[in-house]
This record gives structure tokens, C-alpha cells and sequence, in this order.
């Protein structure tokens, strides 16, 4: 009998699951535990799992110039595409106009009530990503904070070299401890994934997508603009990846990332595609992809950006080039603290729309029908995060099968090696 792989199992899961919603509606509702139980376990591990990543990515790229190399052009990948992400959002939203033919009285009333968001300031979110205590922030589950703490122990790790060599052993099977772990978390992504699709379509049906319809297309469609902009262009130009090839090894990816509509949630899988798939270093993507599940938000940049156009449309407000050159700005600083957990984004948006000078009571309403938004732009998040690995790795000949580069991994196996 054929077995399928993961990228398979989990698009016929998310296929049943939609098509049983659809049939039993709210009856379906009793499989949300089953979603609920794979959620949790993907929590249960995301922190380990990062934090071991990062210190055995940074300590293995061997020396402290290689990693500011490294370090460097992810950082610069993330920032560019996040800018970039932004300016089309604004583009798309600008062209379909979401909010003509809206009036704020005509919708806000259908909404919850929201808090307003304390204020944030580019000083107060450096310092939010700064630990005052590690462990406490392990305990809460504070990724931000994990990594940092992390990237600060690689980086020692690295400068102190042979002289830490019991500690980089350590991490390494810690490494391979979680990696295991998350091979048998994995199991259960399919059936994980089909509960979550049928609880989400047997709550929402139709009206998932069919409130403020405008509203909801445009998204996808700035989402759409993105990756073929943006991301083919990268994978075509850079990555120097055939576009077939790509698309047939990401699927696994999108359709847990459109389940969960968790980044951090979605990592096992995209470390799991990464290495195996598209057969990038485990040094790189054990760094890149934690560190870009974190604070590289394409997707929530294009949210940003429909948001705030239909809001000021909604509203009657017209937005000046300059108005819009600095909400790009924001929108870039505001993306890389956002937390890739669902609906992060709600609270975030709320704070740019004070920034920006315009009303939040509108976001009641947007709550309402976030979760069909959230999805699509989940899954966006999650491709930039391996495009630019994929990008970073053509550049410094680190995938596994490059003759040019010694494989120095610290963990000498292939991550998630189990059985196909």
C-alpha cells in the first residue's frame, strides 16, 4: 500500500476537514479538542526547539565573521522583503479600495469592544526583547526574549571555541532530543490539521469569507501580489530554484501554517521542508527560520496595510503619500515585534491606528472576521521566513549537497531523519 508524505497527508486532511464542516456545520465543533490537543503539543515544543536551534546554528557557523556574514543577509532579507511586503499591501490596497462604499456607522456596530493599546515606542520594544530573566522568560514562552537570550550564548559559544566543547556536545544532542521530539509531534499534523479546518469552516461557514467580502479579498490578493512579486522573483533570481519544484515541496508548509495561523506553530514543519526537502544546512536553517518565525511578518505587513487604507477610507480620511511613507516605516518596526502567535496582530494593528491618528473601534468588527484573514497571511509569514533562507543559502553555498563549502552541522545526522 502507498504511503503518502507529510505535504500529501496533510492537504488531504485539510480537504476532509473543510468538506466536513461544510456537511455538519456546528456539529462539527466536537473535534475542536483533537485541534486544541495538536496545538498544544506544537507549544510544547516550539520553545526548546528554538531555543537549542539558535545556539547550535550560531555556535556551528565556527567563527564570529562568517557569523555577522550569515547574520547579516538574513537580517537584510527580512527587513527588505518586510518593506517591500508593506509597499505592495499599500499598492493592492490603494488599487481595490476595500472601504468605498463602507461608512464606519454602518458596520462598527456589529463589532466587540476593544481596549485601546498602550502606546509603544521603538525604545520600549528593544527593550521588551532584552530578558530580565531567562528562565522566566522559557517558563512564559517568550520567543523574542528565548532568542535573544539564545543568540547570546551561541555567540559566546562561538568565541570561545574547543574550550566549550562538553557544552556544544550537550547542545547537540539536546538538539537531536528535540528533532526526535518533534519527528512523533509530527505524526499527528494531519489529524491536527483536519480537526482545525473542520472546526474552523463548521463555526464560520460561508460567513467566514462572505462578511466584507472586499475587505477579506483584498488581502489575498496583496498576499497573492507578494509572492508572485516578491517571492518567485526571489526563488527564481536568487534561490536560483525551479518554480515547479518549489511549489510542490512548500505545500506542507502553507497548509499547516493556514491551520494553525501560528508561525512559531508552523516551524517544526518548516525546519523539517528546509533541510530534508530543499536539503539547506542545518547551521543556517536552525538559525534563520526560528529567528525569522519571530520577527520577519511579511504577512502581517500586508495586514497593516490593508487595514489601515480601508480604515481611513471607511472613515473618510485621505492619506498623503508622506502619511503613507511613514506608515511603511512603522509598519516595519511594528512587524518585527510582532509575535508569530494567531491574532497577534489584532492588538498591534490597534496601536498602529493610534499612531496613526485614526479610530480603533472599527478592530471590534475586524475581529470578527479575522481568522480568514489571519490564515492567508500566516502562511505568507511562514514562506518568507524559508525564501529567504532558501536565498541566504544559494548565496553562501550552504545547502547540504554544495561541494564548495565543508558541512561542519553540529548535528551530524539529518534533522527529522525517520522513515518516509
Amino acid at each position: 500500500m502507498r504511503k503518502f508524505n507529510l505535504a500529501t497527508q496533510v492537504l488531504i486532511a485539510f480537504v476532509i476537514g473543510t468538506v466536513l464542516g461544510i456537511i455538519f456545520q456546528k456539529d462539527i465543533l466536537f473535534l475542536q479538542p483533537v485541534g486544541d490537543i495538536f496545538l498544544r503539543l506544537i507549544q510544547m515544543i516550539v520553545v526548546p526547539l528554538i531555543f537549542c536551534s539558535i545556539i547550535g546554528g550560531i555556535a556551528n557557523i565556527g567563527d564570529i565573521g562568517k557569523l555577522r556574514r550569515i547574520g547579516s543577509k538574513v537580517l537584510g532579507f527580512y527587513v527588505i522583503t518586510t518593506v517591500l511586503s508593506t509597499i505592495i499591501g499599500l499598492a493592492v490596497a490603494n488599487f481595490m479600495q476595500p472601504g468605498k462604499g463602507f461608512s464606519a456607522d454602518q458596520i462598527i456596530a456589529t463589532g466587540e469592544p476593544i481596549k485601546e493599546a498602550a502606546p509603544m515606542t521603538v525604545g520600549s520594544t528593544i527593550l521588551g526583547m532584552i530578558p530580565a530573566n531567562p528562565l522566566h522568560a522559557l517558563s512564559e514562552g517568550n520567543i523574542m526574549q528565548v532568542i535573544v537570550f539564545a543568540a547570546f550564548l551561541g555567540i559566546v559559544m562561538t568565541m570561545l571555541g574547543n574550550r566549550v566543547s562538553t557544552v556544544k556536545k550537550f547542545v547537540e544532542e539536546s538538539t537531536l532530543i528535540m528533532f526526535k521530539l518533534t519527528d512523533i509531534v509530527m505524526l499527528t499534523t494531519p489529524l491536527g490539521v483536519l480537526a482545525l479546518a473542520a472546526c474552523s469552516v463548521g463555526e464560520y461557514g460561508t460567513a467566514m469569507f462572505s462578511a466584507l467580502g472586499m475587505f477579506i479579498l483584498t488581502h489575498y490578493v496583496g498576499a497573492f501580489a507578494v509572492i508572485v512579486l516578491l517571492y518567485l522573483f526571489i526563488i527564481k533570481v536568487i534561490a536560483k530554484i525551479p518554480l515547479t519544484e518549489f511549489f510542490r515541496k512548500i505545500i506542507s508548509v502553507w497548509l499547516v501554517a493556514f491551520s494553525t495561523t501560528s508561525s512559531s506553530g508552523t516551524l517544526p514543519v518548516s525546519l523539517k521542508v528546509t533541510e530534508e526537502d530543499f536539503r539547506v544546512k542545518s547551521e543556517l536553517a536552525s538559525f534563520s527560520l526560528p529567528l525569522g518565525a519571530t520577527i520577519n511578518m511579511n504577512g502581517i505587513a500586508v495586514y497593516y496595510a490593508v487595514t489601515i487604507i480601508f480604515v481611513s477610507q471607511i472613515y473618510g480620511v485621505d492619506l498623503t503619500l508622506g502619511q503613507q511613507a511613514m506608515f511603511i516605516f512603522l509598519t516595519t518596526l511594528i512587524s518585527i515585534g510582532t509575535p508569530g502567535i494567531p491574532a497577534s496582530g489584532i492588538v498591534l494593528a490597534i496601536m498602529l491606528l493610534n499612531t496613526m491618528g485614526l479610530p480603533t473601534a472599527i478592530m471590534g468588527m475586524i475581529m470578527g472576521i479575522f481568522r480568514p484573514i489571519d490564515m492567508i497571511h500566516t502562511a505568507l509569514n511562514v514562506t518568507g521566513d524559508v525564501v529567504s533562507t532558501l536565498a541566504v543559502a544559494r548565496m553562501e553555498n550552504m545547502y547540504k549537497d554544495d561541494t564548495s563549502d565543508t558541512d561542519t552541522e553540529l548535528i551530524a545526522e539529518p534533522a527529522f531523519n525517520h522513515e518516509k
